[in-house]
């Protein structure tokens, strides 16, 4: 055997979206690419590539809602304990790919190694949080009322149905963490999700899409699409279809005027919506998530029911 040693070549990535449980490529055909930024390279006014990304349309939008859609009445009538169960399996799927994920988070952040592991490890229990929340949500969403005549009144709560998210784009951790913050609690709830990815950061992302394609989350319940979010977030404030937008990113991806023209756009359809914050940068993901946004998405049904003699 000759000990000549070949040189081999690499394989360079190009990413898909994840809709529907499948891989579809964007509508446009196009995709754009992820860079990583250096000082070295900045100075020399070159930025090192990292892998190609799918540049979303807002046809690729309008099907991620319609696979969303046609996953609701499944997930939404899935029990509590399963729900919880499939979380945590995704949170098993994503630690065996930890080495991964640390290497996404931190050429997409510009942060080490080791800091860049200690949020892939956040993310990982976050989604073990949710999962137990999934069964215990309920009592402090819903509960018995006191009403005067001889009738049970029962409050319990029940998924909005389909939320359009705007990914973290900013931000300490936002790449995966904070997207696994805003992802996790809408799921975990019962509701289904279209998400438009970090633009500048989707690596975490569209990874994401993978370990939950191989995961027991149904297909549809989580749709990812990347590209300009200026493309993207419009068609989900003003899609009918759509029962609630998260706005997290809206800021950070397309400035200051951004969040405003989506509300007015969700108004139309009475969406239900969570307002960014005006500093994207002053969220830590880091920190305790509270119940917040595992409400946020919720109606809450009301029965009454006669009491027996």
């Amino acid at each position: 055997m000759s000990d000549t040693t070949f040189a081999r070549l690499d394989v360079l990535k190009t990413y898909k979206l994840y809709v529907g449980g499948k891989f579809p490529r964007s509508e446009s055909g196009r995709v754009y690419e992820v860079t990583k930024a250096t000082s070295a390279a900045d100075a020399a006014g070159k930025r090192e590539w990292l892998a190609n990304a799918p540049l979303g349309t807002r046809k690729d939008a309008r099907d991620a809602v319609l696979a969303a859609r046609a996953a609701v009445k499944g997930w939404a009538g899935t029990t509590a304990y399963n729900r919880g169960q499939v979380l945590y399996r995704v949170a098993e799927m994503l630690q065996g790919r930890r080495e991964q994920f640390a290497a996404e988070v931190a050429v997409s952040e510009g942060i080490g190694p080791k800091k860049a592991a200690a949020l892939v490890d956040a993310a990982i229990d976050r989604w073990v949080w949710y999962a137990g929340w999934t069964d215990k949500v309920a009592q402090i969403a819903g509960g018995a009322n006191p009403v005067a005549g001889p009738f049970f009144n029962l409050s319990t709560p029940e998924p909005t149905g389909v939320v359009g998210i705007v990914a973290p784009q900013a931000g300490y951790g936002h790449s995966l963490l904070g997207l696994v913050s805003v992802i996790a609690p809408a799921i975990a709830t019962g509701n289904t999700v279209v998400v438009a990815a970090a633009a500048d950061a989707p690596l975490p992302a569209l990874s994401l899409g993978e370990v939950l394609a191989t995961s027991d989350v149904p297909g549809g319940v989580v749709n990812i699409i990347s590209g300009r979010t200026a493309d993207i977030a419009p068609t989900l404030a003003s899609h009918q279809d759509v029962n609630a937008l998260d706005l997290t990113g809206a800021i950070a991806a397309d400035g200051p005027g951004a969040a405003p023209a989506l509300e007015a756009a969700a108004a139309d359809t009475l969406k239900r919506v969570v307002r960014p914050e005006l500093d994207p940068f002053a969220r830590d993901w880091t920190d305790a998530p509270g119940t917040d946004r595992l409400l946020s998405f919720l109606e809450t049904k009301t029965v009454w029911h006669p009491m027996g003699i």
